[in-house]
């Protein structure tokens, strides 16, 4: 790992420890956005996650992004892990193996071999890591969110090919890189 790279993850582990509940004026502006129920699931979400989210919010609004899927999206990108939050050490241990074995993270992960019913206890981060996003555009779907809303936050960790340049995937590459700067 580059040093770059552990500055990075330093800042954002400082974040994420540092984190306190949304201001009311950061609630005005998720109140703004979201409709009821899916700020209910905003709320849902731990402290640390909220702050991020808010940050890449705040981050594609001074870029000039007023497209309300992908504010959305911003929001929400996370929300699958109400499902099973993560905890410090847990976050740590993803961040440390993903910069050994990447491939770890995503086989250890597996939708198709684990789940958080049938894993050892070891690889819950891991099945967090991989699946929270097909668990949070279920929730999103379930709550009533626009299917580009909810694709975005199903697709917010997948790799794109080169060309890809569909409007989703536009839009899907904003929210991968305010989410991969913060």
């Amino acid at each position: 790992m580059n040093t770059s790279r552990i500055l990075y993850r330093s800042r954002q582990f400082w974040q994420a420890i540092s984190s306190t509940r949304s201001s009311e004026q950061d609630l005005e502006q998720v109140h703004s956005i979201l409709t009821d129920p899916e700020a209910e699931l905003f709320l849902r979400m731990q402290a640390s996650e909220q702050a991020h989210s808010l940050r890449l919010l705040n981050q594609l609004t001074d870029q000039g992004e007023e497209n309300l899927d992908l504010q959305k999206a911003a929001l929400l990108h996370d929300v699958g892990k109400i499902r099973a939050p993560l905890r410090t050490w847990e976050r740590v241990m993803i961040v440390v193996v993903q910069g050994i074995c990447k491939d770890c993270v995503s086989r250890w992960g597996s939708r198709e071999i684990y789940s958080l019913e049938n894993s050892p206890g070891w690889r819950r981060a891991f099945i967090v890591a991989e699946q929270h996003p097909a668990w949070g555009a279920d929730l999103a779907a379930k709550c009533g969110a626009a299917p580009l809303t909810v694709s975005l936050i199903a697709r917010h960790q997948e790799q794109l090919p080169q060309g890809a340049n569909s409007m989703e995937e536009i839009l899907l590459r904003k929210l991968q890189a305010v989410d991969d700067n913060n």
